[in-house]
Protein backbone atom coordinates (compact mmCIF):
# COMPACT_ATOMS: atom_id res chain seq x y z
CA UNK A 1 0.00 0.00 0.00
CA UNK A 2 1.42 3.61 -1.11
CA UNK A 3 1.01 7.18 -0.03
CA UNK A 4 -0.20 8.69 -2.44
CA UNK A 5 2.32 11.58 -3.03
CA UNK A 6 1.28 15.58 -2.22
CA UNK A 7 3.14 18.38 -4.41
CA UNK A 8 5.08 20.61 -1.66
CA UNK A 9 2.87 23.86 -1.65
CA UNK A 10 5.36 26.25 0.76
CA UNK A 11 8.19 27.57 -0.55
CA UNK A 12 10.28 25.40 2.79
CA UNK A 13 8.53 21.97 1.92
CA UNK A 14 9.80 22.95 -1.93
CA UNK A 15 13.21 23.71 -0.34
CA UNK A 16 13.08 20.13 1.43
CA UNK A 17 12.10 18.13 -1.21
CA UNK A 18 15.03 19.54 -3.43
CA UNK A 19 17.39 18.43 -0.83
CA UNK A 20 16.03 15.25 -0.10
CA UNK A 21 16.29 14.61 -4.23
CA UNK A 22 19.84 15.68 -4.51
CA UNK A 23 20.72 12.92 -1.67
CA UNK A 24 19.88 10.27 -5.19
CA UNK A 25 22.93 12.10 -6.94
CA UNK A 26 25.43 10.01 -6.18
CA UNK A 27 23.53 7.23 -7.80
CA UNK A 28 23.75 8.53 -11.07
CA UNK A 29 27.59 10.36 -10.48
CA UNK A 30 30.60 9.12 -12.88
CA UNK A 31 31.91 7.47 -9.64
CA UNK A 32 28.72 6.18 -8.54
CA UNK A 33 30.20 2.40 -8.09
CA UNK A 34 32.55 4.02 -5.73
CA UNK A 35 30.17 5.57 -4.23
CA UNK A 36 28.10 2.85 -3.85
CA UNK A 37 30.84 0.74 -1.89
CA UNK A 38 31.29 3.23 0.52
CA UNK A 39 27.34 4.01 1.30
CA UNK A 40 27.55 0.07 2.01
CA UNK A 41 30.29 0.05 4.30
CA UNK A 42 28.10 2.77 6.57
CA UNK A 43 24.91 1.15 6.01
CA UNK A 44 26.59 -2.22 7.86
CA UNK A 45 26.85 -0.40 11.05
CA UNK A 46 24.61 0.98 13.45
CA UNK A 47 24.81 4.65 15.07
CA UNK A 48 28.52 3.86 14.74
CA UNK A 49 31.06 6.89 13.05
CA UNK A 50 33.67 6.07 10.80
CA UNK A 51 36.90 7.90 10.01
CA UNK A 52 39.11 7.85 6.77
CA UNK A 53 41.19 5.13 7.92
CA UNK A 54 38.21 2.61 9.43
CA UNK A 55 36.69 3.12 5.85
CA UNK A 56 39.32 2.65 3.63
CA UNK A 57 40.32 -0.80 5.58
CA UNK A 58 36.47 -2.21 5.07
CA UNK A 59 36.61 -1.10 1.36
CA UNK A 60 40.19 -2.54 1.25
CA UNK A 61 38.77 -6.05 2.77
CA UNK A 62 35.61 -6.18 0.53
CA UNK A 63 37.24 -5.65 -2.37
CA UNK A 64 35.22 -3.70 -4.50
CA UNK A 65 35.62 -1.08 -7.19
CA UNK A 66 36.68 1.20 -4.19
CA UNK A 67 39.33 -0.88 -2.96
CA UNK A 68 41.90 1.59 -4.82
CA UNK A 69 41.06 4.60 -3.32
CA UNK A 70 43.60 6.51 -1.33
CA UNK A 71 43.01 8.80 1.72
CA UNK A 72 42.74 11.45 0.02
CA UNK A 73 40.54 10.79 -2.73
CA UNK A 74 38.09 8.89 -0.25
CA UNK A 75 38.11 12.24 1.96
CA UNK A 76 36.61 13.37 -1.34
CA UNK A 77 34.04 11.21 -2.06
CA UNK A 78 33.41 11.38 1.55
CA UNK A 79 32.77 15.25 1.80
CA UNK A 80 30.21 15.09 -1.60
CA UNK A 81 28.54 12.32 -0.05
CA UNK A 82 28.04 14.57 3.23
CA UNK A 83 27.23 17.35 1.14
CA UNK A 84 24.68 15.76 -0.63
CA UNK A 85 22.99 14.60 2.42
CA UNK A 86 23.83 10.96 2.76
CA UNK A 87 26.07 11.31 5.12
CA UNK A 88 26.77 13.56 8.02
CA UNK A 89 29.75 14.89 9.96
CA UNK A 90 30.00 12.95 13.14
CA UNK A 91 30.22 15.50 16.67
CA UNK A 92 32.22 12.90 18.61
CA UNK A 93 34.97 13.79 20.29
CA UNK A 94 38.12 12.62 19.27
CA UNK A 95 40.58 11.53 21.35
CA UNK A 96 44.25 10.88 20.08
CA UNK A 97 47.26 10.06 21.75
CA UNK A 98 49.45 11.83 19.16
CA UNK A 99 48.99 14.43 16.41
CA UNK A 100 49.34 11.97 13.38
CA UNK A 101 46.26 9.99 15.21
CA UNK A 102 43.97 13.32 15.69
CA UNK A 103 44.77 13.67 12.12
CA UNK A 104 43.88 10.70 10.79
CA UNK A 105 40.71 10.38 12.71
CA UNK A 106 39.38 14.03 12.87
CA UNK A 107 37.59 13.72 9.96
CA UNK A 108 34.73 11.17 11.15
CA UNK A 109 31.32 10.23 9.12
CA UNK A 110 27.93 8.58 10.17
CA UNK A 111 24.87 7.80 7.88
CA UNK A 112 21.84 9.99 7.44
CA UNK A 113 18.18 8.31 7.93
CA UNK A 114 17.80 9.72 4.56
CA UNK A 115 20.96 8.00 3.00
CA UNK A 116 20.61 5.06 4.63
CA UNK A 117 16.82 4.26 3.61
CA UNK A 118 18.29 5.62 -0.47
CA UNK A 119 21.13 2.84 -0.48
CA UNK A 120 18.86 0.48 1.00
CA UNK A 121 16.16 1.34 -1.92
CA UNK A 122 19.02 0.96 -4.20
CA UNK A 123 20.42 -2.54 -2.93
CA UNK A 124 16.85 -4.01 -3.74
CA UNK A 125 16.83 -2.47 -7.12
CA UNK A 126 20.56 -3.91 -7.97
CA UNK A 127 19.24 -7.23 -6.14
CA UNK A 128 16.18 -8.20 -7.31
CA UNK A 129 15.38 -5.65 -10.82
CA UNK A 130 15.03 -8.07 -13.10
CA UNK A 131 13.77 -11.15 -10.67
CA UNK A 132 10.56 -12.36 -11.13
CA UNK A 133 9.38 -12.04 -7.85
CA UNK A 134 6.84 -14.58 -6.23
CA UNK A 135 3.33 -13.59 -4.95
CA UNK A 136 2.87 -14.36 -1.66
CA UNK A 137 -0.70 -15.71 -1.88
CA UNK A 138 -1.44 -17.00 1.06
CA UNK A 139 -0.78 -13.97 3.30
CA UNK A 140 -4.27 -12.49 1.64
CA UNK A 141 -5.97 -15.62 3.44
CA UNK A 142 -4.22 -14.41 6.96
CA UNK A 143 -5.11 -10.83 6.07
CA UNK A 144 -8.86 -12.19 5.76
CA UNK A 145 -8.48 -14.39 8.79
CA UNK A 146 -7.00 -11.23 11.07
CA UNK A 147 -10.14 -8.78 10.09
CA UNK A 148 -12.56 -11.33 11.37
CA UNK A 149 -10.56 -12.07 14.32
CA UNK A 150 -10.12 -8.19 14.71
CA UNK A 151 -13.77 -7.63 14.33
CA UNK A 152 -15.06 -10.46 17.11
CA UNK A 153 -12.66 -8.92 19.46
CA UNK A 154 -14.17 -5.53 18.75
CA UNK A 155 -17.83 -6.96 19.08
CA UNK A 156 -17.48 -8.79 22.19
CA UNK A 157 -18.41 -7.60 25.60
CA UNK A 158 -16.72 -4.47 26.49
CA UNK A 159 -15.17 -4.07 23.48
CA UNK A 160 -11.28 -5.42 22.15
CA UNK A 161 -8.55 -5.07 24.81
CA UNK A 162 -6.02 -3.20 23.15
CA UNK A 163 -2.87 -4.87 23.26
CA UNK A 164 -4.21 -7.64 21.78
CA UNK A 165 -6.02 -5.18 18.92
CA UNK A 166 -2.90 -3.61 18.68
CA UNK A 167 -1.25 -7.08 17.70
CA UNK A 168 -3.65 -7.97 15.33
CA UNK A 169 -3.82 -4.49 13.69
CA UNK A 170 0.37 -4.86 13.07
CA UNK A 171 0.04 -8.24 11.84
CA UNK A 172 -3.07 -7.07 9.32
CA UNK A 173 -0.99 -4.67 7.64
CA UNK A 174 2.51 -5.85 7.27
CA UNK A 175 0.99 -9.40 5.89
CA UNK A 176 -1.04 -6.72 3.82
CA UNK A 177 2.19 -4.76 2.56
CA UNK A 178 4.22 -7.45 1.72
CA UNK A 179 1.41 -9.26 -0.58
CA UNK A 180 0.47 -5.77 -2.25
CA UNK A 181 4.48 -5.15 -2.85
CA UNK A 182 5.05 -9.05 -4.17
CA UNK A 183 1.75 -8.13 -6.38
CA UNK A 184 3.12 -4.73 -8.05
CA UNK A 185 6.56 -6.40 -8.63
CA UNK A 186 5.53 -8.98 -10.11
CA UNK A 187 3.10 -7.19 -12.50
CA UNK A 188 6.17 -4.95 -12.84
CA UNK A 189 8.00 -7.65 -14.33
CA UNK A 190 5.21 -8.99 -16.72
CA UNK A 191 4.89 -5.45 -18.04
CA UNK A 192 8.72 -5.89 -19.09
CA UNK A 193 8.07 -9.25 -20.59
CA UNK A 194 5.07 -8.27 -22.56
CA UNK A 195 6.85 -5.01 -24.22
CA UNK A 196 8.71 -7.85 -25.79
CA UNK A 197 7.66 -8.96 -29.30
CA UNK A 198 10.18 -11.43 -30.24
CA UNK A 199 9.83 -14.68 -27.67
CA UNK A 200 11.79 -17.35 -29.45
CA UNK A 201 9.77 -21.02 -28.49
CA UNK A 202 11.23 -21.57 -25.69
CA UNK A 203 10.28 -18.08 -24.03
CA UNK A 204 7.01 -18.69 -25.39
CA UNK A 205 6.50 -21.84 -23.79
CA UNK A 206 7.62 -20.19 -20.30
CA UNK A 207 5.80 -17.41 -20.39
CA UNK A 208 2.97 -19.38 -21.75
CA UNK A 209 2.61 -21.74 -18.31
CA UNK A 210 3.62 -18.58 -16.68
CA UNK A 211 0.48 -16.73 -17.58
CA UNK A 212 -2.11 -19.77 -17.58
CA UNK A 213 -0.87 -21.15 -14.91
CA UNK A 214 0.49 -18.78 -12.15
CA UNK A 215 -0.98 -15.57 -12.75
CA UNK A 216 -4.63 -17.36 -13.19
CA UNK A 217 -4.27 -18.61 -10.10
CA UNK A 218 -3.03 -15.81 -8.63
CA UNK A 219 -6.33 -13.92 -10.06
CA UNK A 220 -8.72 -16.49 -8.85
CA UNK A 221 -7.32 -16.34 -5.41
CA UNK A 222 -7.97 -12.81 -5.19
CA UNK A 223 -11.21 -12.63 -6.92
CA UNK A 224 -12.28 -15.19 -4.10
CA UNK A 225 -10.41 -13.55 -1.33
CA UNK A 226 -11.48 -10.13 -2.38
CA UNK A 227 -15.43 -9.84 -1.71
CA UNK A 228 -14.76 -11.84 1.70
CA UNK A 229 -12.13 -8.97 2.78
CA UNK A 230 -14.13 -6.02 1.59
CA UNK A 231 -17.21 -7.57 3.80
CA UNK A 232 -14.94 -7.63 6.64
CA UNK A 233 -14.49 -3.96 6.27
CA UNK A 234 -17.86 -3.06 6.04
CA UNK A 235 -18.91 -4.46 9.13
CA UNK A 236 -15.44 -2.63 10.86
CA UNK A 237 -15.54 0.96 9.21
CA UNK A 238 -18.00 2.34 11.70
CA UNK A 239 -15.58 0.81 14.91
CA UNK A 240 -12.45 1.81 13.61
CA UNK A 241 -12.42 6.18 14.45
CA UNK A 242 -12.95 4.60 18.40
CA UNK A 243 -10.74 1.33 17.84
CA UNK A 244 -7.93 4.00 16.84
CA UNK A 245 -8.37 6.17 19.69
CA UNK A 246 -8.13 3.56 21.82
CA UNK A 247 -4.89 2.45 20.60
CA UNK A 248 -3.74 5.76 20.73
CA UNK A 249 -4.76 5.99 24.43
CA UNK A 250 -3.05 2.33 25.06
CA UNK A 251 0.36 3.21 23.43
CA UNK A 252 1.43 6.87 21.57
CA UNK A 253 4.67 5.49 20.06
CA UNK A 254 6.80 8.19 18.69
CA UNK A 255 3.41 10.25 18.76
CA UNK A 256 4.69 11.68 22.20
CA UNK A 257 7.81 12.77 21.27
CA UNK A 258 7.92 16.85 22.74
CA UNK A 259 5.99 19.37 21.35
CA UNK A 260 7.50 22.93 20.34
CA UNK A 261 6.34 25.89 21.12
CA UNK A 262 3.60 26.08 18.91
CA UNK A 263 2.17 22.98 19.64
CA UNK A 264 3.16 21.04 16.99
CA UNK A 265 5.68 17.86 16.90
CA UNK A 266 9.68 19.00 17.27
CA UNK A 267 10.46 16.34 14.74
CA UNK A 268 7.93 14.47 12.02
CA UNK A 269 6.71 11.12 12.80
CA UNK A 270 5.94 8.37 10.36
CA UNK A 271 3.92 6.38 12.33
CA UNK A 272 3.31 2.54 12.10
CA UNK A 273 0.78 1.22 9.72
CA UNK A 274 -2.91 0.80 10.47
CA UNK A 275 -2.89 3.66 13.11
CA UNK A 276 -3.78 6.24 10.49
CA UNK A 277 -7.55 6.16 9.45
CA UNK A 278 -5.25 6.94 5.63
CA UNK A 279 -3.96 3.27 6.18
CA UNK A 280 -7.27 1.92 6.75
CA UNK A 281 -8.74 3.78 3.56
CA UNK A 282 -5.47 2.67 1.52
CA UNK A 283 -6.44 -1.39 2.57
CA UNK A 284 -9.86 -0.64 1.55
CA UNK A 285 -9.52 0.91 -1.44
CA UNK A 286 -7.58 -2.14 -2.79
CA UNK A 287 -10.57 -4.31 -2.63
CA UNK A 288 -13.57 -1.95 -3.44
CA UNK A 289 -14.22 0.67 -5.56
CA UNK A 290 -14.66 3.54 -3.34
CA UNK A 291 -13.82 6.62 -5.90
CA UNK A 292 -15.21 5.03 -8.98
CA UNK A 293 -12.44 4.75 -10.52
CA UNK A 294 -11.73 0.91 -10.13
CA UNK A 295 -10.12 -0.62 -7.60
CA UNK A 296 -6.73 -2.48 -7.25
CA UNK A 297 -8.72 -6.08 -7.40
CA UNK A 298 -10.38 -4.56 -11.38
CA UNK A 299 -6.45 -3.47 -12.47
CA UNK A 300 -5.33 -7.09 -11.59
CA UNK A 301 -8.20 -8.41 -13.59
CA UNK A 302 -7.44 -6.02 -16.59
CA UNK A 303 -3.80 -6.29 -16.56
CA UNK A 304 -4.16 -10.17 -16.86
CA UNK A 305 -6.80 -9.87 -19.60
CA UNK A 306 -3.88 -7.30 -21.12
CA UNK A 307 -1.32 -9.99 -20.66
CA UNK A 308 -3.27 -12.96 -22.04
CA UNK A 309 -3.92 -10.87 -25.52
CA UNK A 310 -0.10 -10.33 -25.60
CA UNK A 311 0.16 -13.92 -25.39
CA UNK A 312 -2.50 -14.73 -27.71
CA UNK A 313 -0.34 -11.88 -30.28
CA UNK A 314 2.94 -13.48 -29.88
CA UNK A 315 1.14 -16.78 -31.04
CA UNK A 316 0.37 -15.35 -34.15
CA UNK A 317 3.17 -14.49 -34.82
CA UNK A 318 4.96 -17.55 -34.19
CA UNK A 319 2.30 -19.13 -36.10
CA UNK A 320 3.27 -16.47 -39.00
CA UNK A 321 6.70 -17.73 -38.93
CA UNK A 322 6.04 -21.03 -39.94
CA UNK A 323 5.16 -19.72 -43.35
CA UNK A 324 8.67 -17.45 -43.64
CA UNK A 325 7.58 -14.35 -42.00
CA UNK A 326 9.63 -14.77 -39.65
CA UNK A 327 11.15 -12.48 -36.61
CA UNK A 328 14.72 -11.44 -37.77
CA UNK A 329 15.76 -11.08 -34.20
CA UNK A 330 18.43 -13.48 -34.40
CA UNK A 331 19.98 -12.17 -37.26
CA UNK A 332 20.20 -9.37 -35.91
CA UNK A 333 21.64 -10.42 -32.78
CA UNK A 334 24.51 -11.93 -35.29
CA UNK A 335 25.22 -9.20 -37.54
CA UNK A 336 25.85 -7.23 -34.23
CA UNK A 337 28.20 -10.10 -33.02
CA UNK A 338 29.98 -9.59 -36.75
CA UNK A 339 30.37 -5.80 -35.89
CA UNK A 340 31.72 -6.37 -32.51
CA UNK A 341 34.45 -8.99 -33.00
CA UNK A 342 35.35 -7.13 -36.67
CA UNK A 343 37.90 -5.03 -37.59
CA UNK A 344 37.58 -1.42 -38.63
CA UNK A 345 38.51 -2.19 -42.31
CA UNK A 346 36.18 -5.23 -42.38
CA UNK A 347 33.29 -3.74 -40.69
CA UNK A 348 32.84 -1.18 -43.11
CA UNK A 349 32.93 -3.98 -45.61
CA UNK A 350 30.09 -5.65 -43.45
CA UNK A 351 28.08 -2.76 -43.20
CA UNK A 352 28.31 -2.16 -47.00
CA UNK A 353 26.99 -5.68 -47.71
CA UNK A 354 24.31 -5.21 -45.24
CA UNK A 355 22.75 -2.51 -45.25
CA UNK A 356 24.74 -1.20 -48.60
CA UNK A 357 25.93 1.80 -46.88
CA UNK A 358 29.64 2.76 -49.48
CA UNK A 359 31.77 5.19 -49.01
CA UNK A 360 30.49 8.92 -49.88
CA UNK A 361 30.62 9.84 -53.98
CA UNK A 362 31.32 13.00 -55.17
CA UNK A 363 28.75 13.43 -57.86
CA UNK A 364 30.50 15.40 -61.09
CA UNK A 365 27.58 18.61 -60.77
CA UNK A 366 28.89 21.54 -62.39
CA UNK A 367 26.88 24.90 -60.57
CA UNK A 368 25.27 27.79 -62.23
CA UNK A 369 27.02 29.57 -64.63
CA UNK A 370 26.71 32.86 -63.16
CA UNK A 371 28.50 31.59 -59.74
CA UNK A 372 31.96 31.33 -59.58
CA UNK A 373 33.40 29.04 -56.42
CA UNK A 374 36.74 29.23 -55.40
CA UNK A 375 38.71 25.78 -55.44
CA UNK A 376 39.25 26.77 -51.78
CA UNK A 377 35.43 26.67 -50.57
CA UNK A 378 34.43 23.61 -48.33
CA UNK A 379 31.47 21.79 -49.72
CA UNK A 380 30.15 22.18 -46.19
CA UNK A 381 29.36 26.14 -46.63
CA UNK A 382 29.35 26.20 -50.44
CA UNK A 383 26.55 26.70 -52.60
CA UNK A 384 23.71 24.17 -52.75
CA UNK A 385 23.31 22.38 -56.22
CA UNK A 386 20.24 20.78 -57.44
CA UNK A 387 20.61 17.22 -58.08
CA UNK A 388 18.43 15.75 -60.57
CA UNK A 389 16.09 13.30 -59.18
CA UNK A 390 17.15 10.36 -61.46
CA UNK A 391 20.85 10.65 -60.21
CA UNK A 392 19.66 11.39 -56.90
CA UNK A 393 17.30 7.93 -56.31
CA UNK A 394 19.05 5.82 -59.42
CA UNK A 395 22.64 7.32 -59.35
CA UNK A 396 22.43 7.69 -63.32
CA UNK A 397 21.37 10.47 -65.69
CA UNK A 398 19.71 7.91 -68.11
CA UNK A 399 15.75 8.89 -68.85
CA UNK A 400 13.63 6.40 -68.50
CA UNK A 401 10.44 6.02 -69.71
CA UNK A 402 9.10 8.20 -72.98
CA UNK A 403 7.91 11.37 -72.86
CA UNK A 404 4.49 12.12 -71.52
CA UNK A 405 2.34 13.84 -73.69
CA UNK A 406 1.58 17.53 -73.84
CA UNK A 407 -1.81 18.32 -71.72
CA UNK A 408 -5.18 19.04 -73.42
CA UNK A 409 -6.15 22.33 -72.80
CA UNK A 410 -9.45 22.46 -75.19
CA UNK A 411 -11.63 22.01 -72.39
CA UNK A 412 -10.32 24.69 -70.51
CA UNK A 413 -9.92 26.99 -73.17
CA UNK A 414 -13.97 26.31 -74.46
CA UNK A 415 -15.13 26.74 -70.51
CA UNK A 416 -12.93 30.05 -70.51
CA UNK A 417 -14.56 31.60 -74.29
CA UNK A 418 -18.02 30.81 -72.84
CA UNK A 419 -17.28 32.35 -69.29
CA UNK A 420 -16.30 35.34 -71.78
CA UNK A 421 -18.79 35.22 -73.72
CA UNK A 422 -21.48 35.44 -71.03
CA UNK A 423 -20.02 38.03 -69.49
CA UNK A 424 -19.89 39.84 -73.03
CA UNK A 425 -23.96 39.49 -73.38
CA UNK A 426 -24.39 40.72 -69.23
CA UNK A 427 -22.61 43.93 -70.03
CA UNK A 428 -24.48 44.60 -73.28
CA UNK A 429 -27.84 43.83 -72.00
CA UNK A 430 -26.36 46.30 -69.07
CA UNK A 431 -25.29 49.07 -71.25
CA UNK A 432 -29.39 48.72 -73.05
CA UNK A 433 -30.73 48.93 -69.83
CA UNK A 434 -28.68 51.53 -68.98
CA UNK A 435 -29.94 53.50 -72.23
CA UNK A 436 -33.50 53.10 -72.04
CA UNK A 437 -33.54 54.40 -68.64
CA UNK A 438 -32.10 57.33 -69.36
CA UNK A 439 -33.94 60.50 -67.66
CA UNK A 440 -36.36 57.86 -65.45
CA UNK A 441 -33.95 56.38 -62.91
CA UNK A 442 -36.45 57.43 -59.75
CA UNK A 443 -38.80 55.24 -61.80
CA UNK A 444 -37.07 52.24 -63.20
CA UNK A 445 -35.44 49.66 -60.78
CA UNK A 446 -32.02 48.68 -61.84
CA UNK A 447 -30.47 45.13 -62.20
CA UNK A 448 -27.53 44.74 -60.15
CA UNK A 449 -25.46 44.45 -63.42
CA UNK A 450 -26.77 47.68 -64.56
CA UNK A 451 -25.78 49.30 -61.62
CA UNK A 452 -22.63 48.20 -61.20
CA UNK A 453 -21.71 48.89 -65.39
CA UNK A 454 -23.28 52.68 -64.35
CA UNK A 455 -21.19 53.27 -61.41
CA UNK A 456 -18.28 51.81 -62.99
CA UNK A 457 -18.92 54.94 -65.66
CA UNK A 458 -19.53 57.34 -63.05
CA UNK A 459 -16.22 56.57 -61.05
CA UNK A 460 -14.33 57.04 -64.65
CA UNK A 461 -16.62 60.67 -65.31
CA UNK A 462 -15.64 61.86 -61.79
CA UNK A 463 -12.31 60.89 -62.44
CA UNK A 464 -11.91 62.78 -66.30
CA UNK A 465 -14.06 65.93 -64.53
CA UNK A 466 -12.34 69.32 -64.43
CA UNK A 467 -13.65 71.48 -61.56
CA UNK A 468 -14.09 75.25 -61.98
CA UNK A 469 -15.13 77.88 -59.40
CA UNK A 470 -17.49 80.19 -60.16
CA UNK A 471 -16.67 83.78 -61.53
CA UNK A 472 -18.15 85.71 -58.58
CA UNK A 473 -17.64 84.49 -55.11
CA UNK A 474 -17.34 85.22 -51.74
CA UNK A 475 -15.37 83.03 -48.61
CA UNK A 476 -19.21 82.31 -47.67
CA UNK A 477 -19.44 80.40 -51.74
CA UNK A 478 -15.71 79.03 -51.65
CA UNK A 479 -17.40 75.17 -52.41
CA UNK A 480 -19.41 76.26 -55.64
CA UNK A 481 -17.99 74.64 -58.43
CA UNK A 482 -19.13 73.76 -61.99
CA UNK A 483 -18.11 70.42 -63.42
CA UNK A 484 -16.86 70.89 -66.82
CA UNK A 485 -16.64 67.53 -68.81
CA UNK A 486 -17.92 65.42 -66.80
CA UNK A 487 -18.43 62.35 -69.16
CA UNK A 488 -16.79 58.70 -69.77
CA UNK A 489 -18.07 56.34 -72.28
CA UNK A 490 -17.61 52.55 -73.48
CA UNK A 491 -16.94 52.04 -77.58
CA UNK A 492 -17.42 48.49 -77.31
CA UNK A 493 -20.72 48.72 -75.36
CA UNK A 494 -21.55 52.30 -77.49
CA UNK A 495 -22.68 53.83 -74.54
CA UNK A 496 -21.64 57.52 -73.09
CA UNK A 497 -22.62 58.64 -69.79
CA UNK A 498 -22.64 62.28 -68.89
CA UNK A 499 -22.49 64.21 -65.45
CA UNK A 500 -23.92 67.25 -64.43
CA UNK A 501 -23.55 69.49 -61.29
CA UNK A 502 -26.74 70.99 -60.25
CA UNK A 503 -27.24 72.87 -57.02
CA UNK A 504 -30.31 71.58 -54.90
CA UNK A 505 -30.77 68.70 -57.25
CA UNK A 506 -30.19 65.14 -57.02
CA UNK A 507 -30.09 61.67 -58.38
CA UNK A 508 -31.64 58.49 -56.79
CA UNK A 509 -31.02 55.05 -58.24
CA UNK A 510 -33.01 52.43 -57.29
CA UNK A 511 -31.55 48.68 -57.67
CA UNK A 512 -31.89 45.16 -55.93
CA UNK A 513 -28.81 45.60 -54.45
CA UNK A 514 -30.08 48.75 -52.21
CA UNK A 515 -30.88 52.45 -53.27
CA UNK A 516 -28.23 54.98 -54.35
CA UNK A 517 -28.50 59.13 -53.57
CA UNK A 518 -25.92 61.16 -55.75
CA UNK A 519 -26.76 64.87 -54.20
CA UNK A 520 -26.15 67.89 -56.29
CA UNK A 521 -25.74 65.27 -59.43
CA UNK A 522 -28.02 65.09 -63.13
CA UNK A 523 -26.88 61.61 -64.86
CA UNK A 524 -27.67 61.05 -68.82
CA UNK A 525 -26.90 58.05 -70.56
CA UNK A 526 -26.92 57.47 -74.22
CA UNK A 527 -25.85 55.49 -77.34
CA UNK A 528 -22.92 56.51 -79.55
CA UNK A 529 -22.37 55.69 -82.87
CA UNK A 530 -18.73 53.89 -84.16
CA UNK A 531 -18.53 50.96 -82.44
CA UNK A 532 -15.05 49.84 -81.47
CA UNK A 533 -13.13 46.53 -83.68
CA UNK A 534 -14.85 43.59 -82.06
CA UNK A 535 -12.27 42.32 -79.47
CA UNK A 536 -11.44 45.99 -78.11
CA UNK A 537 -12.82 48.09 -75.36
CA UNK A 538 -11.96 51.74 -74.39
CA UNK A 539 -12.83 54.79 -71.88
CA UNK A 540 -12.34 58.19 -73.31
CA UNK A 541 -13.58 61.71 -71.65
CA UNK A 542 -15.06 63.76 -73.59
Amino acid sequence: MEESPQEPTSEGERDGAWQRLTAYAYLSAPERLEHVAIMRVFCGTLLADLAVPDVLDRLVDADGPAAHLNAETLTTRLDQLAKWGNLLPSTHTVKASSISEYQRARSRYQLSKLGERIQRDADDVLAGADAAREVSSELLALVERGLRELDELIRKPGGAEPQEALERVSTIFVQFTEFADSIRDFYAYLGQVLARYDLDSAEYQGFKELLLDYVEAITEDVSFRAPRIAAVLDRLWPHLPALLQRLDSHTRGLSGVPHGADGQLATRVQRSRGREPADWEGLRGWFTDVEGRGSQVDQLRDATLRALQSLLANAKRMLRSASGEMSRRKDLLRLARWFDEAAPEDAHDIAVAAFGLYSARHLGIPPATDEVVPAYTSWWTGPVVEVPVALRERGNRAQRGRASAVEDHSEQKERLQRAARQQADDRRAAADELRSSSGRFEHIRLTSAALSLLLELLATALGNAQLHRAEAWTPEQERDFTLDAACSEDAELGVRLTVRRIPGGGTVLHSADGELTLDELELTVEGIAGLAPSGEARVSAS
